[in-house]
């Protein structure tokens, strides 16, 4: 039988040669369900576009991999400069005849166009004009720079795997030797893989991400009117994932995309997935339930869905609200992590304690 001095040792001992018990921390390290320091939080379009419009008062773009752009951070998260412990999320803007550096990093990004047009993604030399509503891919390690031909700035989301990529230590990044990566084509990507139902036979496209780096609001958007008022998600309502045209799965792979069209009078009933998401409330206005509390939001307005958090959407308006959002769920499916459970309480909807402030 050991002494409280022997046990006292063993421990100290065990410290020293940076060793833990796992029988002291089971409940930390193998938790019932998943436990997440992040934060369900909302920000407004007024402020962070104000606040771009004033950066690109007071910011100039300049060599060494510099971006004119405001990220979010994630109140939960103790300071670390990230959306969701996976997902970095922010607001770039571009002004009239600017080129934002050419350079390449191992964190994959996608672009999606908030606000503005004649502007473009040069990407290896294919040249994606850009105008709002479009998604545009910038995939891991591809050179890339921005250029705005318009008379005004261009502002757009930015979504990137950037804190996954950075906890893995897996983050390489280069600055192109020149300010610009040589245009050799426009919209190339369009023109070869566009419809997404044929493939050029002479084309190789590669397996890992989507050869279609530029998806068109038109169509998009075209697709979310074609439902109507006919059957959908009954906890996304009209919802379509963003594909790779080449393999039918998410268009990189630590991100997939989606963009939903939440119908008048509809409130969504709510589900809760082992992912993080966050969401760009792209046109209307309406309103979400996360973990009971209610998320006002308008156009622009930014906002957090945490992993395993319950969530639901409502549209309470006459007129329609579509939401863009980027989730991590590839890397969890990849992981075989990826977990997804109904709301079964009364008529599947949360009840609403508290109304998120700002």
């Amino acid at each position: 039988m050991s002494t409280n001095t022997e046990t006292e040792a063993f421990y100290r001992e065990v410290d020293e040669k940076h060793l833990v018990p796992l029988w002291n921390i089971t409940q930390d390290a193998l938790p019932a369900e998943p436990r997440t320091p992040v934060k369900p939080h909302l920000w407004r379009w007024a402020d962070l576009r104000r606040l771009a419009h004033r950066a690109g008062d007071l910011v100039p773009i300049e060599r060494g991999g510099e971006r004119r752009v405001l990220g979010l951070v994630n109140p939960g998260l103790g300071g670390k400069h990230a959306a969701t412990r996976t997902l970095w999320a922010a607001v770039q803007i571009v002004k009239p005849g600017e080129i934002a550096p050419c350079h390449r990093h191992s964190p994959s990004a996608i672009r999606f166009i908030i606000e503005g047009d004649r502007t473009y993604t040069n990407l290896n030399g294919d040249k994606c004009v850009m105008s709002r509503g479009d998604l545009v891919l910038t995939p891991s390690w591809d050179w890339h720079d921005h250029g705005c031909e318009s008379d005004e700035p261009m502002i757009w989301m930015d979504g990137l795997d950037l804190p996954l990529v950075g906890d893995l230590d897996a983050t390489f990044f280069e600055m192109y030797p020149d300010h610009r990566f040589p245009i050799t084509d426009v919209n190339e990507s369009e023109r070869k893989f566009g419809v997404t139902h044929l493939r050029p036979t002479w084309e190789k496209p590669p397996e890992d991400r989507s050869p279609l780096l530029n998806f068109k609001w038109e169509p998009t958007y075209d697709a979310l009117q074609r439902i109507g008022e006919g059957p959908a998600s009954p906890h996304d309502d009209v919802c379509f994932e963003y594909l790779n045209p080449n393999t039918g799965g998410p268009v990189l792979t630590t991100m997939s995309c989606t963009i939903q069209r939440v119908r008048p009078g509809v409130r969504t009933q709510a589900h809760r997935q082992v992912q993080s998401s966050v969401y760009l409330a792209f046109s209307g206005s309406g309103y979400s339930v996360i973990d009971g509390q209610r998320f006002d939001w308008e156009e622009g307005d930014f906002f957090v869905v945490p992993p395993w958090a319950w969530h639901e959407h409502a549209n309470p308006t006459d007129g329609e609200a579509i939401l863009f959002a980027i989730h991590d769920t590839p890397v969890m499916k990849a992981l075989g992590l990826y977990r997804e459970e109904s709301y079964t309480e009364g008529d599947g909807h949360q009840e609403i304690r508290e109304t998120f402030e700002p």
